[in-house]
């Protein structure tokens, strides 16, 4: 797809501060044809070092709470400055997904970008954890790694040049997903599909020069990526 929003942030002073695959590529496919109206308050859920929040803000009028659970908000506050949003329109929290510091139903949607596989596997996570800082009728919009095909039993060599078998098993296919999301008694699941984003996504990210990105060439560049790709996932709260 083409990333018409996404070009602005392609700098290296913007893409150093990415974690993973290009989460605002990512961001931006994720909520293609979105149902969140303009004005809304959204959570940006394991914002890292806040490139998704500014992206939310910027690009789409949301006031953003930017909640990360190993970031510095001191110094995501100094970046949202830097990039000219007001505070009233942008707030770094230091939050665990597992313990959110909300009020309940105060949200009209969350997003969350390559981080919802960390936290969000036990199937009780969305009707116990996070939905109840969801109003009724706001929208959950969910981006994260997987497997075209999952492969746990019978691990592909290539994905163990950079990976562990504990570290793989955050990286599951859409039926899993839409299995786990779809115990939900909360939400309405509107869907669970693999997104077209991967291989330009992983480029950027393994442009960077940070250990972790130096570690996952190994396996992208044996060929890793053929059994990887993105999910997405939409769900309406009833």
């Amino acid at each position: 797809m083409k990333y018409i929003k996404s070009e602005k942030y392609n700098t290296p002073e913007l893409q150093s501060k990415i974690m993973g695959p290009n989460p605002v590529k990512l961001e931006e496919e994720l909520l293609l044809d979105h149902k969140i109206p303009q004005g809304s308050v959204v959570c940006d859920l394991g914002s890292g070092q806040g490139l998704t929040s500014v992206f939310l803000a910027k690009e789409y009028g949301f006031t953003v709470y930017a909640a990360d659970l190993w970031s510095d908000p001191e110094e995501n506050r100094k970046f949202f400055d830097e990039m000219g949003l007001s505070r009233d329109r942008i707030i770094p929290v230091k939050a665990d997904a597992l313990d959110l510091p909300f009020e309940k139903d105060f949200f009209d949607a969350v997003v969350s970008t390559d981080s919802y596989n960390y936290f969000g596997r036990d199937e009780s996570y969305l009707d116990g954890k996070l939905l109840p800082f969801v109003k009724s009728g706001g929208y959950v919009y969910i981006a994260i790694p997987g497997m075209k095909k999952d492969c746990h039993d019978n691990l592909p060599q290539e994905l163990l040049l950079s990976w562990t078998p504990e570290q793989l098993d955050y990286m599951h296919d859409v039926e899993y997903w839409s299995r786990t999301v779809g115990k939900s008694k909360c939400s309405e699941v509107i869907s669970v599909t693999e997104m077209e984003s991967n291989e330009e996504v992983w480029a950027d990210w393994l442009k960077q020069e940070n250990e972790y990105a130096v570690g996952d060439r190994k396996s992208m560049e044996a060929g890793g990526g053929k059994y990887l790709n993105f999910i997405k996932i939409v769900l309406r709260k009833k």
